[in-house]
């Protein structure tokens, strides 16, 4: 992952969410650093573990399989036997889900030791999963394949059988190999190796804003952007934040389409941002790098996202610079992600360093350059930081960003609108209370959700919804940050090489996810082939096919990503 100001600055030597595989990747930098990557798996959804489970089979010898610790598929002529036909049968007891849950997706995960050829089929089942050896049933409609069985877990996408709480009972059914394979079942020694069934869903308590009464059309894309598209409030020497809208809309955007609140929420739909990495090449031209990307969507940005650093100097210490001024002249909103550590030496800074005053005239540095700009603007503190270990601790953390938004207050840059950036990865859900500020000092939450798919070793393909769906649904049951707009500070998504415009429909899909998820205000993509290593079949990039672009696009063009305001985007 290259950096120079652009990305996010990989945690060198120890383990990271995004990543390419299961093992340990290294991905080069600028600086000469090699980051460590831990995949965010399926985990992230409610895991619920069979509560019964059998081998359907006319084979006699096959005695009492309830109570063995494997499962069997086989196809009707099996090891030479015409009547060889094995079912694997799996029941499930839900009873987690809220009345309000919506847009359920359930994913069952079986565990094979070895890879075998074959076609493997999920149906809805009426065999009882605990009888010992009950006969085959003829199948119900397949409701998900697996084309290729694959060492460890393989998953199938069963959300159309789980539209709540109850029982429902799943059959596996085999093709295309005449011989057995076999799967862990509930009585596994190894509880992790057991079948289970993920399950994610949203809150469905609020309707999405309905952005048609304001934007019924969206304006036709041009081939070059708008250069101004957003009224660019009057500097303002009160230290009160100054509103871009003369009517400012409460935070959590209710109002009137087309009003923004001071702290930048929009009052129906959500802004559309961009994230796009730069280098030597181009002269480290950011405003360059944003402008080429518009140009292929046919619009402007509303957001556009930067990562910066404790040097105080040059484009990764000193900004605003000439291009984010520029871009901010032209209607963009910036989004600083500001880190404790330097970029050009890898240096890290801890917590304690920070609210210690060692970098007090960096931080008042930055504080003024920000209220001169008189527009509010996006700050964020250390982003992820529960993946900053040499850091501090969670409580350090909260500290330091108290300290530095304090700064900030005194130095009379109000127009910062600070955004608390988590990775939203439930191996950390633990922590997330721990490391909240304080409602008085966040005006966003935000987190950084990806369909990584195969890049980080997982079978599954994450929708849109899914993708997104988790950590807004904890921190809805949770009360974190509640009333608070969120934002997607990071997202993207692979490619499907068994699909080709999977990518395309997936980004199709996104602004329905998003009014799905009405909370969620800003949506920036992280369009740097640096989030993993790109390869055959990995690449996170929205422009890295033709399909995958035109997708992109005509999301962009959805009237719920498209302000009205003056200048239309």
């Amino acid at each position: 992952m290259s950096r120079h100001g652009l990305h996010r600055l990989p945690r060198s030597g120890r383990p990271r969410r995004k990543a390419l595989a299961l093992g340990v990747i290294g991905a080069s930098v600028v600086t000469g650093i090699v980051a460590t990557m831990m995949p965010l798996l399926a985990a992230d959804d409610t895991s619920i573990q069979a509560v019964a489970d059998t081998t359907a089979t006319r084979v006699s010898q096959d005695g009492d399989n309830a109570a063995k610790t494997t499962l069997a598929t086989c196809a009707t002529r099996c090891d030479g036997n015409p009547r060889g036909a094995r079912d694997a049968v799996i029941r499930f007891a839900v009873t987690t889900l809220p009345a309000t849950a919506v847009n359920i997706r359930a994913t069952l995960r079986v565990h094979s030791w070895r890879a075998f050829a074959a076609t493997v089929t999920a149906h809805a089942s009426p065999v009882d999963a605990a009888v010992p050896r009950p006969a085959p049933v003829t199948p119900g409609p397949a409701v998900d394949t697996v084309t290729g069985v694959r060492p460890g877990f393989n998953e199938w996408d069963v959300s159309p059988l789980v539209t709540g709480n109850g029982t429902v009972t799943l059959a596996l059914a085999q093709t295309g190999l005449e011989t057995r394979i076999y799967w862990a079942s509930t009585e596994n020694r190894d509880p992790e190796l057991r079948p289970r069934l993920m399950l994610s869903y949203d809150l469905g308590d609020r309707p999405a804003p309905n952005p048609t009464t304001a934007a019924a059309t969206p304006p036709t894309p041009s081939a070059s952007p708008s250069a101004s598209t957003r009224p660019t409030p009057t500097p303002t020497a009160s230290p009160s934040r100054p509103s871009p809208r003369p009517t400012p809309s409460a935070s959590t955007g209710s109002g009137r389409c087309g009003e923004v609140s001071p702290e930048l929420v929009p009052a129906c739909g959500a802004w559309w941002g961009m994230y796009s990495p730069t280098s030597a090449a181009d002269g480290w031209d950011h405003g360059r790098a944003v402008a080429e990307v518009e140009e292929q969507v046919g619009r402007q940005f509303d957001i556009v996202h930067r990562y910066h650093d404790f040097s105080g100097t040059g484009s990764n210490g000193a900004f605003p610079d000439p291009y984010q001024r520029e871009q901010m002249r032209e209607g963009r909103m910036m989004f600083f992600a500001w880190e404790s550590r330097i970029f050009s030496s890898g240096k890290v800074l801890t917590w304690a360093d920070v609210y210690s005053g060692r970098y007090d005239a960096t931080i008042d540095a930055v504080a003024g350059r920000i209220r001169d700009t008189g527009v509010p603007v996006f700050m964020g503190f250390d982003h992820e930081p529960e993946d900053e270990p040499e850091k501090g601790t969670d409580a350090e953390f909260v500290r330091a960003w108290r300290y530095v938004h304090d700064r900030f207050a005194a130095a009379g840059a109000q127009n910062a609108v600070w955004v608390w950036t988590m990775m939203g990865w439930s191996g950390h859900y633990d922590r997330y209370a721990g490391l909240y500020p304080g409602d008085r000092y966040v005006d966003w939450v935000a987190y950084d959700p990806y369909n990584f798919h195969v890049c980080n070793g997982s079978k599954v393909w994450k929708s849109p919804s899914t993708t997104i769906g988790n950590f807004y649904r904890w921190l809805d049951e949770h009360g974190i940050g509640a009333g608070k707009p969120r934002m997607l500070a990071e997202f993207g998504t692979n490619f499907d090489t068994a699909d080709p415009a999977a990518k395309r429909r997936w980004f199709e899909e996104f602004p329905a996810a998003l009014k799905a998820h009405p909370k969620i205000k800003a949506a920036v993509y992280f369009n740097s082939p640096g989030m993993t290593t790109s390869t055959a079949s990995c690449n996170m990039t929205m422009n890295h096919d033709a399909a995958a672009l035109a997708g992109f696009a005509r999301a962009g063009q959805d009237a719920y990503l498209r302000q009205p305001t003056p200048g239309g985007r």
